[in-house]
């Protein structure tokens, strides 16, 4: 199966030796999004303002592949803190519509930067 790597011109730059967006077959796999501008910087410093750019690169990376939120499957979110839930799934929310991707969230020790939240997606076309 051939592999294709997706690249948003206007999503945030990889922070590490991997691509943002892998397409094997009918699926594409979206590596975990973070608050970054196109220049690398934090974008928000609140979970609600992190979640928002974080959701934003989401679907930027996803239009370079060629689809959209309504192509997501599945999601996880990872938070630094699982007080911010409330406010992070407010966010979710006004991006995704029914019928909602399966979803996990986990609370871990440390996200890349120091940030609040990152969030990875599976698309899949078709």
């Amino acid at each position: 199966m051939e592999k294709q790597v997706f690249v948003s011109p206007v999503g945030a730059p990889p922070v590490g030796p991997y691509s943002p967006a892998v397409g094997a077959g009918d699926f594409v796999f979206v590596s975990g999004q973070i608050a970054l501008d196109t220049a690398g910087k934090i974008a928000g410093y609140t979970p609600k303002d992190q979640a928002r750019k974080a959701l934003e690169n989401l679907s930027a990376t996803l239009e370079a592949a060629g689809l959209g939120l309504q192509d997501v499957v599945k999601t996880t979110i990872f938070l630094s803190d699982m007080d911010e839930f409330a406010a992070v799934n407010e966010v979710y929310g006004e991006f995704f519509t029914e019928p909602y991707p399966a979803r996990s969230t986990v609370e871990v020790a440390r996200l890349p930067k120091d940030l609040h939240v990152e969030i990875e997606a599976i698309a899949c076309r078709g």
